[in-house]
């Protein structure tokens, strides 16, 4: 999925402005502006259109994490995954959402997009492994659509 549907979707589900998703993006250690960040917002056919990098969505998901669990200071913070993946989207968001296996079930059972226990494991599997199987733009349209519904209902 293009990363800037990714910033919409979580910009749209956790009801913030522009200048609070600059500061989660800052919350993960990168400067940025609420000007850098309204551009990435924009649709693909406006005036100003950006793509995001993977470097700020990187960014901002190490910052979700932080802005919803709050940051754990006996960890050392760990290195940036780029490139960004669905794969890596989906993690990150069940982590900072706090999800367990069955929530994540009932979040896809909601948009009737059911899911396997096999199959969902396997997206989070490392890559390599022999039962890994990458996130699909559709999976992981149907997953924020869901979760939207959870966390704005």
């Amino acid at each position: 999925m293009i990363n800037n549907d990714v910033l919409r979707s979580l910009r749209y589900l956790l009801d913030i402005s522009d200048a609070q998703v600059a500061e989660i993006v800052e919350l993960a250690g990168r400067p940025t502006s609420e000007a850098e960040v309204s551009v990435l917002l924009k649709k693909d056919d406006e005036e100003g259109y950006q793509d995001c990098p993977d470097e700020l969505m990187a960014h901002f998901l190490d910052g979700l994490v932080v802005f919803k669990r709050g940051k754990d200071d006996s960890r050392p913070a760990l290195p940036l995954e780029l490139p960004v993946t669905n794969n890596m989207v989906l993690k990150k968001l069940r982590v900072a959402f706090e999800l367990k296996e069955d929530d994540m079930h009932a979040i896809m059972q909601s948009v009737d997009f059911p899911v396997s226990k096999p199959e969902m494991s396997a997206l989070f599997r490392k890559f390599g492994h022999s039962n890994y199987r990458t996130c699909g733009d559709q999976f992981l349209r149907n997953f924020l659509k869901g979760l939207t519904l959870r966390v704005r209902a």
